[in-house]
């Protein structure tokens, strides 16, 4: 997801630190995220105190040269990260930490934003620490996140847009199985130079069709 659907400057909403999600697990997404565990890593909830990791994580060049520019503050991430809570809570978005195991500190995201009445459409993305690339956890950690937006959320159609610049994020799509449908062309703006995107999508029946990915994900 390489738009981000956060925008900092539309943002004027001030909130305190009180609003940090508590460790009781919901029946319900909108009221926050269940804890997703597999083999390498965590998913969960955002948490505000997870602004300063995840400046360090996402703002250096090798992560965000292909994504839109993140916040450039922490105060900017604490600012996102209660933004994502509003919006779950509105049924619009989905935002997963991503932690590997055996610590309790966010290196990276997991997102999912719905596109059409709801959440039959939905696009998603991610973006990690660079020290964790090449690891397994995103492909793990797609097909966690993927499992709950089908199985969970209700989402028919997945898409997700890739810089055709950007090798390492196509490659990671089309290895957890998602088709290519298209070029958008110049449809992406970084850095003053509009860039060509690859559209990629997932398909609930097909997901489910290769259910083959080994153990499915545990939810606390």
């Amino acid at each position: 997801m390489e738009k981000m659907p956060y925008q900092p400057q539309l943002d004027t909403i001030v909130s305190t630190l009180s609003r940090m999600i508590t460790t009781k697990q919901p029946t319900d997404w909108r009221s926050g995220l269940p804890v997703l565990t597999g083999s390498s890593l965590t998913l969960r909830e955002l948490r505000v105190g997870d602004a300063v990791s995840l400046f360090f994580a996402l703002t250096t060049e090798e992560v965000s040269r292909f994504i839109s520019p993140p916040p450039t503050t922490v105060e900017g991430f604490e600012r996102f990260i209660v933004w994502a809570q509003r919006q779950r809570e509105a049924g619009q978005y989905i935002c997963f930490a991503i932690v590997p195991r055996g610590m309790d500190t966010a290196v990276g995201l997991f997102q999912v934003r719905s596109l059409g009445p709801g959440f039959a459409t939905a696009e998603w993305g991610f973006a990690m620490s660079s020290e964790y690339w090449g690891t397994g956890m995103f492909v793990e950690g797609a097909r966690m996140t993927a499992d709950f937006a089908f199985d969970v959320v209700g989402v028919h159609r997945l898409e997700a847009r890739a810089a055709l610049k950007n090798g390492r994020g196509n490659g990671a799509l089309r290895k957890i199985g998602a088709v290519q449908e298209g070029v958008l062309r110049r449809s992406f703006l970084r850095n003053g130079e509009y860039l060509d995107q690859a559209l990629w999508t997932i398909i609930a029946d097909d997901w489910r069709a290769k259910a083959v990915w080994g153990p499915r994900v545990v939810l606390h």
